[in-house]
């Protein structure tokens, strides 16, 4: 059950998206989960490695019904595909309020590209990944589609063990990658990359043979997947990720589907790359609390955490979980905490109706324990709040902190350490 919180907050809180990824040694996997914020829509990556010169299907998007009807007629293919444009994976068995059932169509007449697209745009769409009420669908793809005889896997990442990034690849594409590393290990294979030299011709035309390319198609593959790298540098990625990277029966290796994910410390030289962002999908609570610099997550709880710390914050759901109780979110205040930070944060925890009670906890390395006590009785006073506070502090300051907050007067509920902190949340909620 613990184990289970702490996932969620992890998936939800540090955004990793639907993915993850693996490396392989010979005899074992690593899961890697790379931190991402910047998510773009799939046209938006596509587009981007058009712009690198990677093969993808020719597209257009649209926003209204008769737009898609033109850009279908422009594209003049045998077969088209429309796809609605969120954020949220599993499109294709989505359900939309407007009765259609899936997010993605193939269709071989454009008129009834735009039939369909007048059943996507403006209605929302349910996939296993949105909210129950969905996301409404704004924008679509509409793209030639092409058939495939055969479906690779193939990503490019970071990966610490090689302090550099790794290409990853497979045969077996199409498919969840976690599935193959699982059941046919021998099928994933890895390349490391020295950031001085790039990909070598030697690397790419072996990695195109390991997927399974051959004669002028392995060619074709280590070409894409040189280009894929030059993108993976371009952009300041930590991750490319192409599933599937495809054979189609012309002789053509396509990117069929990708998703990038960006170093968010790179937007400042990256700034056509992240006014592609879509905010329009996020979370208003995690918007406002990301002005402060705070990770904000809503769960389905009622006693709402206030940690430092991505790990802290983990280990404070698992254990509020160990105790019987919930937790209502997942905040991380980060280390360079400054008081008006604390009375932010309070204010999103307390606008939570869900939340019964508050549970800080807050090991100060970095951090001064007496910034987040004067944090603390400023926002308990001003906002007047009305639910039961424990906290528990550690570190830095520490007993000048406990000092601030024994004098402030407040029924504030001391803890000794974590274990004793989330007992008296839980047993605040029982009363």
């Amino acid at each position: 059950m613990a184990a289970s919180m702490a996932s969620q907050a992890v998936a939800k809180g540090l955004r990793i998206a639907t993915s993850k990824h693996i490396l392989l040694d010979k005899a074992k996997c690593t899961w890697l989960s790379p931190r991402r914020w910047l998510n773009l829509q799939e046209y938006q990556s596509k587009k981007l490695m058009q712009e690198s010169g990677v093969a993808v299907q020719r597209f257009y998007v649209a926003d209204t019904a008769s737009e898609a009807l033109e850009a279908a007629k422009r594209l003049n293919a045998k077969e088209i595909v429309l796809k609605a444009q969120i954020l949220a994976g599993g499109r294709g068995k989505g359900v939309f309020d407007s009765g259609l059932k899936g997010g993605v169509h193939l269709t071989k007449d454009p008129a009834v590209v735009g039939e369909l697209a007048n059943k996507m745009l403006g209605f929302n769409l349910t996939t296993k990944q949105t909210p129950k009420e969905g996301v409404k669908v704004k924008t679509v793809m509409v793209a030639e589609a092409l058939d495939i005889t055969r479906e690779t896997y193939f990503a490019i990442l970071m990966d610490r063990s090689c302090n550099g990034p790794v290409m990853v690849g497979s045969p077996q594409g199409g498919m969840d990658i976690e599935e193959v590393a699982a059941s046919t290990p021998e099928l994933i294979f890895k390349e490391a990359i020295d950031i001085f030299e790039g990909v070598r011709d030697d690397q790419a035309l072996r990695m195109a043979a390991n997927l399974g390319f051959k004669g002028a198609l392995q060619r074709q593959a280590a070409d894409q997947i040189k280009r894929l790298y030059d993108l993976f540098l371009k952009v300041d990625a930590t991750q490319v990720e192409v599933n599937p990277l495809g054979e189609t029966p012309e002789g053509q290796v396509v990117c069929f589907d990708a998703k990038i994910n960006f170093d968010d410390n790179a937007e400042f030289r990256q700034k056509s790359v992240f006014a592609m962002d879509d905010m329009t999908e996020a979370d208003p609570t995690e918007m406002a609390a990301a002005k402060w610099d705070l990770k904000y997550i809503g769960l389905d709880g009622n006693i709402a955490c206030f940690v430092n710390g991505a790990g802290l914050a983990m280990a404070t759901c698992d254990i509020i979980d160990l105790h019987g109780g919930k937790p209502a979110n997942f905040l991380d205040l980060g280390g360079g905490v400054k008081e008006k930070q604390v009375y932010e944060a309070f204010k999103l925890l307390t606008a939570d109706p869900k939340v019964e009670a508050i549970l800080v906890n807050i090991f100060g390395g970095i951090v001064n324990c007496a910034i987040i006590a004067n944090g603390i009785t400023k926002a308990c006073r001003e906002l007047e709040l009305k639910v039961p506070l424990v906290v528990r502090l550690e570190g830095t300051n520490v007993h000048e902190a406990k000092r601030i907050l024994t004098e402030s007067g407040l029924p504030i509920l001391a803890a000794d350490d974590l274990d004793d902190a989330a007992k008296k949340a839980v047993a605040a909620i029982k009363k």
